[in-house]
């Protein structure tokens, strides 16, 4: 069997985990699941529910619902900085990010902050 990590058991395992007689530790031993696993089982079968539990790993991202906004202002002032974009999301929207998490929404929106030059580029470039 293939298990992975953070991945439920199959729904015909749990079946027959639910079906055998016997103590927790018997049970475990003949399917090779751990102990814990046969006695979480057959709690929840008690509650009704013999279906695997709902794996919530995905954490919601902070700026969701702010990506609009945040294409707007990036064209209209590219050469703001990361912590200036932080304080504006702060300010404006009540919505408190890191650097991090401002720099990794502006690489999922395909967004990037361009520094304009002070200064011309010099025309003799060394080799």
């Amino acid at each position: 069997m293939g298990w992975r990590r953070g991945q439920a058991y199959g729904q015909d395992l749990r079946d027959r985990v639910l079906a055998a007689d016997g103590p927790v530790r018997e049970v475990a031993r003949r399917f090779a699941v751990s102990e814990s696993y046969v006695a979480r089982a057959r709690s929840r079968q008690l509650l009704g529910q013999v279906s695997a539990g709902v794996q919530c790993n995905h954490v919601p991202l902070r700026l969701q619902g702010l990506e609009g906004a945040l294409s707007e202002r990036v064209a209209a002032a590219p050469e703001q900085t990361l912590a200036q974009l932080c304080q504006w999301v702060e300010a404006e929207h009540e919505v408190r990010v890191s650097l991090s998490t401002m720099w990794k929404t502006l690489g999922r929106l395909g967004l990037t902050l361009k520094k304009s030059r002070s200064r011309p580029q010099s025309s003799s470039v060394p080799t």
